[in-house]
């Protein structure tokens, strides 16, 4: 694994990328990631990457990463009508 960092170091050395470049592109990629595999599930994306959820949120916006979760099924048509009528489903 240390050879992988010593080479992406060199990549990003001859791309001419700066450091605040580079800390960006492994922040993003790995809260991707994070996200993807979580499932849109915040709080446990920030405890894979090892961070507070709230440095995990400010990064997002800061990155302009979505991370919503996916929209949840519609509701049956049982509970439809009864949600329609007033009434709580139970």
């Amino acid at each position: 694994m240390k050879a992988s960092f010593e080479k992406l170091i060199e990549d990003l050395e001859e791309g001419s990328f700066f450091m605040e470049e580079a800390v960006e592109i492994l922040e993003k990629g790995m809260i991707k990631r994070a996200l993807q595999k979580s499932k849109g599930n915040q709080s446990e994306a920030a405890k894979a990457l090892g961070i507070h959820r709230n440095t995990l949120l400010r990064k997002m916006l800061e990155y302009d990463i979505d991370g919503k979760r996916p929209r949840p099924k519609p509701a049956g048509k049982a509970t439809s009508q009864l949600i329609r009528r007033g009434r709580k489903a139970s």
